[in-house]
């Protein structure tokens, strides 16, 4: 069975950083994508960034380009997703997902069969 348990999370102040981190298991290959996805309240979920484990590739989407670095443990099994220089705009739920494979069509939900349950994420101005 594939899981995925997120950690982190909680109350931010603006201007602040967060570390969240999302630990796989019962995943084979070990070569999957790692996506980080955000709903904010009344919102789509939307696509931030991610990893391809494989090589350690990440990509990011302009919502949180030059403020988010993606990260991974491979001996803990382990992805991590740190965002700087927070916003309230940045409040919202926020998801890991996995798919085997590259991150080829990590634009779309769908590509991710597998998430995480998601942690709250407030930022206070």
């Amino acid at each position: 069975i594939v899981k995925l348990e997120q950690s982190g999370g909680g109350s931010v102040q603006a201007g602040g950083s967060l570390l969240l981190s999302c630990t796989v298991s019962g995943y084979n290959p070990t070569k999957q994508c790692i996506g980080w996805w955000r709903q904010a309240p009344g919102k789509e979920r939307e696509g931030l960034g991610g990893i391809y484990r494989g090589d350690g590739d990440t990509y990011y989407h302009d919502t949180v380009k030059g403020r988010a670095t993606v990260t991974q443990d491979n001996a803990k099994n382990t992805v991590y997703l740190q965002l700087n220089r927070l916003s309230p705009e940045d409040t919202g739920i926020y998801y890991c997902a996995a798919a085997g494979g590259k991150c080829l069509y990590s634009d779309y939900e769908a590509f991710f069969p597998y998430w995480g349950q998601g942690t709250q994420v407030t930022v206070s101005s």
